[in-house]
């Protein structure tokens, strides 16, 4: 038997440009400006509003509404979109919202999973290969850099921003920035360990996790400042990994429109 690939009772407008080995299921609504690419699945009763682009191998799980205004009451019908890359698996009843702000986006990246109930407002920025448990709503203008972990029903504040391969535990409140690396929980949260997980989990070697464990030793068991255990880190090591979470720190710290950073484990 041939597969329909767009079920006969889905509604779709002339305007959207679906590939042809895109899948359709029964009663999803696509409105203009939508563009969908190749091998990705849109399940039962999804709404897709545009502008919305949509790339390939994803699949969406019944009840996703993506792409439509955001939230927010400085939205007054600005053209702004939505962008989804690659291989996503986005679960039932996730909320994708545009941008605020005239040329603005929301972002997905790669290869993430955001688990049933997610909720993404305007403006946020997801890198890849990010992990979004159970009914987590980011507020606007979140960022998350690639390979985070984010626990189930917690919610993060707006503007904040998560560092890479951190992992945030479940109900926590996280109302400012994450270092990248650091595990976080609580509420209010705190940086409770290095995410030794992660970093094994990522291949990182001996030394590299030596130096870790260093940074973290001088950021939160020193009995520095912030800025003083900055200073510190820029003598460390050139790694990468050190540089890319000291110039987080720094840029957490100095730039006006961050909301600083979560403390340290008293």
């Amino acid at each position: 038997m041939l597969r329909i690939v767009i079920h006969p009772t889905a509604i779709i407008d002339k305007k959207a440009e679906l590939d042809s080995s895109v899948e359709i299921a029964p009663n999803v609504v696509i409105g203009a400006d939508v563009k969908i690419g190749a091998n990705t699945f849109i399940g039962a009763n999804v709404v897709v509003s545009g502008p919305i682009e949509i790339g390939c191998d994803n699949q969406i799980f019944p009840g996703a509404a993506l792409g439509l205004a955001p939230q927010d009451l400085k939205y007054k019908g600005d053209q702004s979109s939505v962008k989804i890359g690659h291989r996503n698996i986005i679960r039932e009843y996730v909320t994708i919202n545009r941008a605020t702000g005239e040329g603005e986006e929301t972002v997905i990246g790669n290869d993430n999973l955001l688990m049933a109930y997610v909720h993404v407002a305007h403006n946020c920025i997801l890198g890849d290969r990010i992990v979004i448990a159970n009914s987590v709503a980011l507020a606007g203008h979140v960022e998350i850099e690639s390979k985070a972990v984010i626990g189930g029903m917690l919610g993060i504040h707006q503007f904040v921003k998560i560092g890479k391969m951190a992992m945030l535990g479940g109900m926590s409140r996280i109302d400012r920035d994450v270092p990248p690396y650091m595990l976080v929980e609580g509420n209010p949260s705190h940086v409770r360990s290095l995410n030794l997980v992660a970093l094994k989990r990522n291949n990182f070697d001996n030394e590299e996790i030596f130096l870790l464990k260093k940074a973290y030793k001088i950021l939160y068991k020193s009995g520095l400042t912030i800025s003083q255990a900055l200073k510190e880190l820029e003598h460390l090591s050139d790694n990468e990994h050190i540089k890319h979470l000291t110039k987080f720190m720094e840029s957490s710290v100095n730039d006006k429109n961050r909301r600083g950073l979560i403390n340290g484990s008293k």
